[in-house]
């Protein structure tokens, strides 16, 4: 039994690391997207001196912390936002890995959609516009998720991909600046993911988190009534609630109702 201890435990510290090594290409991804860059060429380098940064300068997490958050060439301070993504990387893929068991396929898939609400959630606090690469991709991933999670039917994923994004482009088209279209393509999208279902639900868990974060705006005087912040953290928040916990709360809340 102890043998079978150390063997999970050394597979429980592999996933935490693939994770973290993923998440720290995101953060790649992150960056480089939005100034048009390749984010598949080319050197990774430090933003302040511009020295191309070796091996032992980005393993996940550790060099962070055994360089104490600083340039090894410049000694400048590095923020931590990076770091602390690489963990929760690595901890998204040990929640997947222990959740789906040995449905390795919907594992990968659910956190192969969890990058994507990652890479979303940043880019857009970071530059209030969302890549179409992002959308395009979890749409591509709903076609895997067809098959891997056969319980979401065709049918609601049609039905997934209409019931929000509309609404939204309509409201925006009676209200300019309701929504920004990136919001509106990554609904459509990952309503063909969720299904309707889970997609209403996601949907109102955002507009809650997204409304009570504009209420702390306002009542801090951050914001004024017309002033605007980034929603797309809010819906990536709900749907990643919604992905893992959205049928229950739909059964929770249409039971109460009969």
């Amino acid at each position: 039994m102890t043998g079978l201890y150390i063997c999970e435990i050394l597979l429980g510290v592999l996933i935490f690391f693939a994770g973290s090594c993923i998440f720290s290409f995101l953060n790649v991804i992150v960056y480089r997207v939005p100034r048009h860059m390749s984010f598949v060429k080319g050197f990774s380098i430090c933003p302040a001196c511009g020295h191309r940064l070796g091996a032992l300068d980005l393993i996940p997490i550790w060099s962070y912390i055994l360089l104490r958050g600083k340039c090894r060439y410049c000694r400048t301070s590095i923020g931590s936002r990076d770091t602390w993504i690489e963990v929760l990387g690595g901890c998204a893929a040990l929640f997947c890995a222990g959740y789906y068991g040995v449905s390795v396929l919907q594992g990968i898939t659910a956190f192969l959609f969890l990058c994507v609400m990652t890479v979303v959630t940043f880019m857009d606090m970071d530059t209030m516009e969302i890549a179409d690469g992002c959308w395009m991709f979890v749409l591509a991933l709903s076609v895997m998720s067809f098959f891997v999670f056969p319980d979401i039917t065709l049918g609601q994923r049609l039905t997934g991909m209409l019931c929000v994004s509309v609404p939204m482009l309509l409201l925006t088209v009676l209200i300019p600046g309701a929504f920004g279209g990136g919001d509106i393509k990554l609904m459509f999208a990952c309503g063909a993911f969720l299904g309707w279902k889970l997609t209403v639900v996601s949907t109102v868990l955002g507009i809650l988190f997204g409304g009570a974060y504009g209420v702390y705006l306002l009542a801090a005087k951050k914001k004024d009534k017309k002033g605007h912040f980034a929603f797309g953290p809010f819906l990536c928040a709900g749907m990643t609630i919604g992905w893992f916990c959205g049928m229950w709360l739909f059964d929770w809340y249409t039971g109460y109702l009969i």
